[in-house]
Parts: C-alpha cells; structure tokens; sequence
C-alpha cells in the first residue's frame, strides 16, 4: 500500500535512480524473490513503464513491454529473472 502511495506520489524517473552501489530499486526486488516483492515489482514495472508507454499511445512497444515484464514476474530461476530484467531496462532505455 506505501509503495502505491509513493509512486503515485513522486514522478516515474524516480525508479530509475541508482544507489550508491549502481543499483535500481527494482534490482534488489529482482534478486531477493519473494511473493511480496514480486507483488511491489508488478507494481513498480506497471507505473514505471507500462503506463509511460500507454501514455504514449505506443501500442506496440507496449506490447512487446508487457510481455518482458510478464517474463521477470513468471520467472523462478534468480539468474534467467535478473537476465530477463536486464533486457527489459535496456528495451525500455532504446523507446524513452
């Protein structure tokens, strides 16, 4: 519940700054899995990307955006999901 009230909160690129370890939010949601922070993940990815692109009207970004982040969720393997991750940050840095 604080997590939707903070990302409603403070604009999106929030999310996309690093900690002094070079590392996003979401990266230490990645790789400590657990239902909880794959709940806070979907949440994070949807605010963070998915609406920025539907805002956008760029259906077919969309598309290929909601599939990667349906990827990381449905993932157990800890390496493949960080992969996964990867992949969907470098997708999203060539659309913005």
């Amino acid at each position: 519940e604080l997590l939707k009230v903070l990302l409603d909160k403070f604009p999106y690129y929030v999310l996309g700054w690093k900690d002094a370890n070079g590392k996003l939010a979401m990266d230490y949601l990645v790789t400590n899995w657990t239902g909880d922070n794959k709940i806070l993940l979907h949440m994070a990815l949807q605010r963070w990307m998915l609406s920025r692109l539907t805002s956008w009207g760029a259906t077919s970004w969309m598309d290929v955006m909601q599939s990667k982040v349906q990827g990381i969720l449905a993932e157990d393997d800890k390496e493949r999901r960080s992969s996964l991750w990867k992949e969907a940050c470098s997708t999203f840095a060539r659309y913005e």
